[in-house]
């Protein structure tokens, strides 16, 4: 299912719409394995890009939540070399010197503008101006438009995090910053992260709200402060080491696809592991946790199929012919207990000691609809 989400990634954009967008949600409880789902997206789109199989031509991460050597040693492990990794990714290094503060510090007399700085790394570069989102959004599609390669160069971009975005802005003016590079010509696809439970719950919507893909990170059990046993540190302990990874695809056409896969730590890598069982997992935690029985068993199905109700034509074995009142139905579907001579002879000598009593009602003409507006009373002096 990951693999799935980066293919839509590596499909990139159709000529007329925006670049499709995945949001990668976490919580504190599965902190690690977000951002090591995070890493694994980031790693095997740019191996597609590398082997030439992405629209893109190459991958601007923009990160702030970890080193840039986080990502080029994990990068490495899965089979990117140097020179794979020089022309295919470029990191703006919003991590190691955000606000300039380092800068400043080691060189307190220069007065220039030092909002980037190039490290010694060809593909890294220092940015140290995060509360400026214009310039931030500026030095991405600075950054995408290096990448070599003939004819329209498109370029993918992942920001890592969200979350660590608003400490330094708003919402409004980081919402601005991914929907303008969603809709910029070049950029093929883009990716980010957020930390859902360390915002209101209206953040994490607006967010997805920019996004054509969803991808939620959640506890594999039950958090054991609010369970049954609290203090078990062994479902602690498997919650930092599997985790659920599902994920909500919306189509083109508006249809919205749900998958789920299990993710967890396998030495220093990530590993994803399908779940076969996820209809039954699913409909399970949908069941709300309460004291009564919320299912039939076979014999109250059958008890109430066989209940009688008293609004419903029972018959009597015979087929069943409703009469609506319409002089035009023909004589061989009239009831003729409705006929005037039957009515007459009833009247004359009745067929029980018990008085029977029908109102019978016949329709001015064929063109009186059922529910007509007009009072039925008008025609009385009251």
């Amino acid at each position: 299912m990951a693999e799935a989400v980066v293919r839509c990634l590596r499909d990139g954009r159709l000529d007329g719409e925006h670049a499709p967008a995945l949001a990668v949600e976490g919580s504190l409880q599965c902190c690690s394995l977000a951002a090591g789902a995070m890493l694994h997206i980031a790693a095997a789109f740019a191996s597609q890009v590398a082997a030439g199989k992405a629209q893109a031509r190459g991958l601007v991460v923009v990160a702030f939540d970890r080193s840039p050597q986080v990502y080029l040693e994990f990068m490495q492990r899965r089979g990117l070399d140097a020179n794979a990794l020089n022309r295919c990714v470029r990191i703006l290094d919003c991590y190691s010197d955000p606000l300039g503060w380092k800068q400043k510090i080691q060189n307190q007399q220069h007065q220039g503008n030092s909002a980037k700085l190039s490290t010694n790394k060809e593909n890294i570069t220092v940015y140290r101006s995060v509360k400026d989102v214009t310039k931030l959004l500026s030095f991405t599609t600075e950054l995408g438009g290096d990448f070599e390669g003939e004819g329209k160069k498109y370029f993918s971009v992942a920001v890592d995090s969200i979350s660590s975005m608003l400490r330094h802005a708003s919402v409004p003016s980081i919402s601005g910053l991914l929907s303008n590079l969603r809709s910029h010509e070049q950029v093929s696809s883009i990716f980010w992260m957020i930390r859902s439970d360390l915002h209101e719950p209206k953040v994490p919507r607006a967010f997805e709200c920019l996004s054509t893909m969803v991808a939620c990170v959640e506890p594999a059990l039950v958090d054991p402060v609010c369970g049954e046993s609290p203090g078990n540190m062994s479902i602690l302990e498997q919650n930092y080491s599997k985790v659920k990874f599902i994920v909500r695809l919306k189509r083109r056409n508006g249809r919205v696809k749900h998958l789920y896969e299990d993710l967890y730590i396998d030495g220093n890598d990530i590993k994803f592991d399908s779940a076969p069982s996820v209809s039954i997992e699913v409909n399970q935690s949908l069941v709300p946790k309460v004291q009564f029985n919320l299912e039939l068993s076979e014999k109250e199905r059958s008890d109430r199929a066989n209940v009688v109700l008293p609004f419903e034509h029972q018959g009597n074995g015979e087929p069943i012919r409703i009469y609506d009142g319409r002089r035009s139905l023909p004589e061989a579907q009239r009831d003729p207990n409705l006929t005037a001579p039957a009515l007459v002879d009833e009247m004359k000598a009745p067929k029980s000691g018990t008085a029977k009593g029908e109102i019978h009602y016949f329709r001015d003409s064929d063109d009186e609809q059922p529910d007509s507006d007009e009072d039925p009373d008008d025609d009385l002096d009251i």
